[in-house]
């Protein structure tokens, strides 16, 4: 029974909602199968978000904790600035910078395929389609840094050709293809764009041929066909330059693209433009917690909060606690205690939950899905314990994102945030399912369901078969 994983990198749970009669193979699944809606994980940002699908644990937990991260305990990055990037150079580092006790599903189905997979440790270069190579690498770096778009919905063009022909002459158990077109295009002119619908059609396309293939070859009854996104998309109206403001309150700042400044007191780390990093005190090599900060920090936390960018600030206490702060909504701390998750106000509410909450985690799942911050009690705690998380976390507020400079094109459209637009995802299945999916984390021990493979001994999903 193959498993077929489609990554619709970037797309919105309402695209797939309502008529899709420009996308008539969609249609056709969603109508034999079923459209549901899922939470990604915190950042919500391509290559941590792809982290669910190919490990099934949320990325904080296996060292990767942002698209831009600092390596406090300088173990993994080297001098002279500790940092690490995956937009660029550094990005070949994701597979050795993942925790090798967290198996990919490559490593655990080796008959396996996949295509523009930021994560492709345990997977030979021969299964791989649109690998990193010299002129790939090339090609992405001009069409990332002139700004086309369009260029992207024609790299999905070649690499979809190839990962269908693949699928049906070599018939892997397992098929894995991210599709980054939605994504570029919604970045670059927004999530409502023609364009994006353009790039739908791809993904569109893609699923019609695997279909038509394997009904031909008489395996599509036992092929599961999976199409999700990684992230969600949100308008932005107004870019806060983040790193600048850190340096100017009054520590010296490193951020990329230049972080080569050996006397850094903080490091700003941006992913996905609505989340970012902010680590203090780098000559402290192991984590003090914001116990140990927030006598020196509080008042850059303080002024960083009342800037309107910053929706929801976090305040890791420990590796099972974390304080939550809004401007507008007070405060609130989360906690892991057992096997229960809870949310108390602490005189106000920062995520609206309107209640203090206590309970298993996917019952705080379902009692927040319908609110702004779906998820967040788990996802928070998830982050903010990561050995290499910030000791200060931002989530931006809706229309607002961190990085001014620095990006080829004015981004008119941000994801990595906690907020419902960034959190939420589509998840089209090709035949009704048992079990109910919760989380992108559930595909991966689904997967391992449907192809009879032993799970890992830790997973943070579970199968919706």
């Amino acid at each position: 029974m193959p498993v077929i994983v489609l990554v619709a990198d970037g797309a919105r749970p309402d695209a797939l909602r309502g008529p899709l009669t420009s996308l008539p193979a969609l249609a056709r699944l969603r109508e034999d199968g079923a459209l549901h809606e899922v939470t990604s994980v915190f950042p919500s940002v391509t290559g941590p978000a792809y982290v669910p699908f190919l490990l099934g644990r949320f990325p904080g937990g296996v060292g990767l904790p942002g698209l831009r991260w600092y390596d406090r305990a300088r173990d993994t990055c080297g001098w002279p600035d500790h940092a690490r990037s995956y937009v660029g150079w550094q990005m070949g580092a994701i597979n050795s910078d993942l925790s090798p006790a967290a198996p990919t599903i490559f490593e655990l189905v080796p008959e396996s395929l996949a295509a523009m997979s930021v994560i492709t440790r345990g997977l030979p270069a021969s299964h791989q389609v649109g690998g990193l190579t010299l002129r790939s690498a090339a090609r992405a770096a001009l069409t990332h840094f002139r700004g086309r778009a369009e260029t992207w919905l024609d790299v999905d063009r070649e690499v979809g050709d190839e990962f269908v022909r693949r699928v049906r002459d070599e018939r892997p158990r397992y098929a894995f293809a991210a599709l980054t077109g939605v994504d570029k295009a919604s970045h670059a002119r927004g999530h409502g764009d023609s364009l994006v619908h353009e790039a739908l059609a791809i993904v569109d396309d893609v699923a019609a041929r695997l279909r038509a293939d394997a009904e031909q070859g008489g395996y599509w009854d036992d092929t599961r066909l999976w199409i999700v996104s990684d992230h969600g998309h949100a308008e932005v109206h107004a870019h806060e330059d983040l790193a600048r403001l850190v340096e100017e309150f009054g520590p010296r700042t490193m951020a990329h693209p230049f972080t080569t400044r050996v006397d850094a007191e903080a490091a700003v780390m941006v992913s996905g433009n609505a989340m970012a990093h902010i680590y203090l005190g780098l000559a402290d090599r192991e984590r003090r917690w914001w116990g140990g900060l927030g006598a020196r920090w509080e008042p850059l936390a303080a002024m960083l909060l009342a800037r309107p960018a910053v929706d929801v600030m976090l305040l890791p206490e420990g590796p099972d606690r974390c304080l939550v702060r809004s401007a507008s909504r007070g405060e609130a701390r989360v906690a892991r205690v057992g096997d229960k998750l809870e949310y108390r106000r602490l005189g106000g509410d920062p995520l609206c939950y309107r209640a203090d909450l206590r309970g298993t985690p996917d019952a705080l799942h379902d009692a927040t899905l319908d609110t702004d911050y779906p998820d967040a009690v788990l996802q928070v705690l998830a982050l903010a314990g990561s050995a290499r998380a910030g000791d200060i976390i931002l989530s931006a507020t809706p229309g607002h994102d961190f990085r001014a400079r620095y990006e080829p094109i004015p981004h008119r459209s941000a994801h990595g945030a906690l907020h419902r637009d960034h959190m939420m995802v589509p998840l089209l299945v090709n035949r009704p399912l048992s079990g109910r999916p919760r989380r992108t984390t559930d595909l991966f021990a689904s997967a391992l369901d449907a192809l009879h493979v032993a799970p890992p001994a830790v997973m943070d999903g579970r199968s919706f078969l």
